[in-house]
């Protein structure tokens, strides 16, 4: 297609076009709100400072990281005893979005071992949220990982 010459009215088409669109940007900017993401029924612990103790179906069910002072790279083993159920987990970052890791349980004769390695991070420390799900109930457990 050859260069065209820049009429008066092609001039005022693109000034039309560009008006409309940043007028179309500047109204999405001003409103936009964020939706906010919620957990239904969430039990939060932490387990930086040990073990995690939930009541789940009315039964003491203990969550436990090994090792204690979890390093990314390093395969990071989850333990759940005291639970009838398998359970589905997934770690997600708090501090910046990594993605979602799934944590895959095997069976053992007192509760369910997951395994899990965290990728590096450009952060020295970075918070990792664990999301253990059993039936409709999600219990929250929080741990920070070192480089």
């Amino acid at each position: 297609m050859a260069a065209q010459k820049l009429t008066k009215g092609r001039l005022i088409q693109i000034i039309i076009l560009m008006i409309v669109l940043i007028t179309a940007f500047v109204w999405r900017t001003v409103t936009y709100e964020a939706q906010p993401t919620t957990k239904n029924d969430v039990k939060i612990c932490s387990l930086n400072t040990g073990n995690c103790l939930f009541n789940i179906e009315n039964k003491p069910v203990t969550v436990t990281l090994l090792p204690m002072t979890p390093k990314s790279g390093i395969p990071i083993i989850l333990h759940i005893n005291n639970l009838q159920v398998e359970p589905s987990a997934t770690v997600s970052g708090v501090s910046m979005n990594m993605g979602v890791l799934p944590i895959i349980f095997k069976s053992q004769k007192n509760g369910w071992i997951g395994e899990f390695t965290i990728p590096q991070c450009i952060h020295d420390k970075m918070t990792w949220s664990i999301d253990i799900k059993v039936h409709d109930t999600t219990y929250s457990s929080e741990f920070t990982v070192t480089k």
